[in-house]
Order: structure tokens, then C-alpha cells, then sequence
């Protein structure tokens, strides 16, 4: 049986990365990651193995070898494919070390240097062995991990038949990372009556409560004229969209908040003296405060049409995702099992509200109940990203356990 480590180096070297660009998928690149995770699901005797040729999303199925007398719900377990766009995700070097506690330097240049000082909550992983990059890339643990997992899970499972469990739902999705990873989903192909994505952090990690979610596009039409003659005609689109960017609530910014504490993000700022466009996310785990921002985002353009002109300020707002908690609410039993089995493994449970989303989120707005589990992984989303070893296996462990938690005696 393959170890999950060895499948994980194998999987961050495929290069994922998704885009925002309206496509579905984003980008072909990640059938090559789909391919493999097919052809390999076939290899270990998964069942109802489909790769969606158009979408690009893989399922599975581990049937259930439960004995006259028991059942168990169909269970589900999902995690993506994509990396996100923030770093590079070509040509991905990953490589074991042991951390100590001391500096690393990824690269050995003194580029990248991982410090203690910087990230102290890696006091948390001091003795263990640690997956990194040399720092030009980021790692992909987020959500590779999560996907080799899975994969492990499915290969004991199949290979265990003293194993107990109901039916197990295989999928893993692209697009995560744009806000699309079920976009295309197809929950009757799936089947499960609930899910865990693998998508979250260190072990130990359970949630059932997001962010609600929106996607802002802000464009500014200035006017352009010669600098020497700019006064009371220049427009300055750039200036303008500064000005935008200040009247919104300094605090609520990404780099200020924590815990349930939503946020504005300025992800990208592009331009020119003629015409700004400026992306933002617009986060809140309250519904009605989330709505609050998207108001007020909507009344400083407004405010400032007034300023300058009519449509001299135009915004585009999108929902992304809504918090699931309302949906798992009513299933607090799913939360239940995952919790008694880390317990039996000595795994610490901490329940937490999750900074951002998963594809759980829409699947439970969908009408399948899906927290998220933890996946081992650090530093998503930039150079720094790791993946604990010892953590990745204890996971693997997990998801074991949680499959055989659901079984119930007649």
C-alpha cells in the first residue's frame, strides 16, 4: 500500500494552478492532475470511477461491505485539485526536512527564509518532518494534501475488507480557488448524503462555520489630459480609485482582523490616468453584516458618481459562497462522529470558524451538509506553505475512522 507522502510529493509536482477567467474549467492543466487520480482510483479496485470530461471533476465510489444487520449513510469526502494563483505553481521541488526550530532557508540563497520571529505558531511543529518548497513555488498543499488523503483512505479501505464501513463517495473538484469548485458538480453522480471536505489546516481542525462571500469589481473612468494643463479637466482614474479605497473602513482590512471579524480585500489594482479597475473580496461570517458591506461598497461609488460624475465610478458585486453553519446545524451528528473519532485517535478536536471557504460551503447551500477536516498544511497560498508529515498520516488515520464511526447495529 502506497504511502500518503509518497502519493502528495507525486501530486504537488503537477502543476494546477486555476484563473480567474469565467472558464469551466479555468485551465486544462488540471486534467492532468484528474487523469492520474482516475486512473489510479481504477488501479486500487474504486468503484463507478468517472472522470467528467468537460468539467473536470473525478468521482468514486468504495462500496459498502457492511454485514446483514448494519447500515451506515452514504459518506462523502472531497477536496480540489486547483492551487491558487497567488504564487507559482510550476515546477514545484518539494523536500522533507526536519524542523528544529531554527531559520530555514528554503532556497539557500537567504531569499526565502522561513523564521520563527515571522510565523511563531511554528513553535507548534518543532521535531517534526516537514514537506517545503525551495521557495519559488508555493507547495500545494492546499489542497493536495487533502487529495492524497482521500486517496489513502480509499486505497486501505479497499485493502482492509475486515474494515467496516457504508458506502464511501469519492469526488475531487477543480476551481476551488476562483470560487468555482462546485460550479459544475453533480451531486446525484456523487451520492453521498453528506460530506467532509479535506480542505483545512493543522490536525485537530474541524468547522462548520465560513465566511459569506462576494466577489467586487470596481472600474473608474477618469480623464486623461496634459499634466501641464491638467487643472479642473485631469481625472485621475488611479488617484480616484485611492480615494476609493480610503473611504472604506481602514480596520475592516484583511491585515486587522480575526476570528469572526470580516474584511474589504484590494486583491489587484490596475490602471491607468483614463481608466482603474480594481478586485475586491468582501468577507463577513454574519449574514446581515455581510450585506452591510456590500451596501456600503455600493454607497461610496455612489457618493463619489456624485464627486466626479455620473458612471465615473461603476461597481460589479457577486456572491461566492454563503456560511454553511445554518445548513449543519440541523446535522450536528456528522460534526459528532468526526469528533469521537479523533478522540479514539487522540487527536485534539478544535473547532474553529474558517477565514475563507470551501467547496462544503456551496455543497451545504447545495443541500449536502459538508463541514471541512483538516488537512496537515501550513502557510497556504505563498512561498512558505508546508505540509507536516506525522500530520498527514494521523489524517489518512482519520478519515479511516470517521468511515467506520457511522456505522450503526439494527
Amino acid at each position: 500500500m502506497e504511502d500518503v507522502i509518497d502519493r502528495f510529493l507525486r501530486y504537488v509536482k503537477i502543476d494546477t494552478q486555476s484563473e480567474e477567467n469565467g472558464l469551466y474549467p479555468s485551465t486544462q492543466k488540471q486534467f492532468d492532475l484528474a487523469r492520474m487520480l482516475t486512473r489510479e482510483l481504477s488501479e486500487i479496485g474504486a468503484s463507478n470511477v468517472y472522470l467528467d470530461e468537460t468539467y473536470c471533476y473525478v468521482y468514486a465510489v468504495i462500496p459498502s461491505n457492511l454485514p446483514e444487520g448494519f447500515t451506515a449513510p452514504k459518506v462523502g469526502f472531497i477536496a480540489h485539485m486547483d492551487t491558487s494563483s497567488a504564487v507559482s505553481g510550476k515546477d514545484v521541488k518539494p523536500r522533507i526536512i526536519t524542523y528544529t526550530g531554527e531559520d530555514v532557508d528554503l532556497g539557500g540563497d537567504g531569499k526565502y527564509i522561513m523564521t520563527l520571529a515571522e510565523f511563531p505558531f511554528m513553535k507548534n511543529y518543532i521535531g517534526e518532518e516537514l514537506i517545503v518548497t525551495d521557495g519559488s513555488t508555493l507547495l500545494g498543499a492546499d489542497d493536495k494534501a487533502g487529495v492524497a488523503e482521500i486517496m489513502a483512505m480509499a486505497e486501505y479501505l479497499l485493502t482492509h475488507p475486515e474494515v467496516k464501513h457504508g458506502q464511501i463517495c469519492i469526488a475531487f473538484t477543480p476551481d476551488e480557488e476562483v470560487g468555482n469548485g462546485v460550479a459544475k458538480f453533480d451531486l446525484a453522480r456523487f451520492g453521498a448524503d453528506f460530506g467532509y471536505t479535506v480542505d483545512g489546516g493543522p490536525l485537530g481542525g474541524m468547522e462548520y462555520e465560513n465566511f459569506n462571500a462576494a466577489s467586487a469589481m470596481l472600474t473608474v473612468t477618469g480623464r486623461s489630459s496634459h499634466p501641464g494643463a491638467a487643472k479642473n479637466n485631469m481625472k485621475n482614474a488611479i488617484l480616484m480609485a485611492m480615494e476609493f479605497q480610503n473611504m472604506l473602513p481602514v480596520f475592516e482590512n484583511p491585515m486587522y482582523t480575526e476570528g469572526y471579524e470580516g474584511f474589504y480585500h484590494l486583491g489587484a489594482l490596475n490602471g491607468s490616468v483614463e481608466k482603474a479597475e480594481a478586485y475586491y473580496i468582501i468577507r463577513d461570517h454574519d449574514k446581515e453584516k455581510f450585506a452591510e458591506k456590500k451596501v456600503r461598497f455600493q454607497a461610496i461609488a455612489d457618493y463619489l458618481n456624485g464627486k466626479y460624475g455620473a458612471g465615473s465610478f461603476s461597481v460589479i458585486i457577486k456572491d461566492s459562497y454563503y456560511n454553511m453553519k445554518e445548513y449543519i446545524l440541523p446535522h450536528m451528528e456528522i460534526m459528532d462522529r468526526a469528533r469521537d473519532a479523533m478522540n479514539e485517535l487522540g487527536i485534539s478536536a478544535v473547532t474553529s470558524p474558517v477565514r475563507g471557504g470551501t467547496d462544503g460551503a456551496m455543497l451545504s447551500h447545495m443541500g449536502l451538509p459538508c463541514p471541512n477536516l483538516c488537512t496537515g498544511g501550513g502557510n497556504c497560498h505563498g512561498r512558505f506553505e508546508f505540509a507536516s508529515v506525522p500530520q498527514m498520516r494521523k489524517i489518512a488515520e482519520l478519515l479511516v475512522r470517521i468511515a467506520e464511526k457511522h456505522v450503526s447495529h439494527i
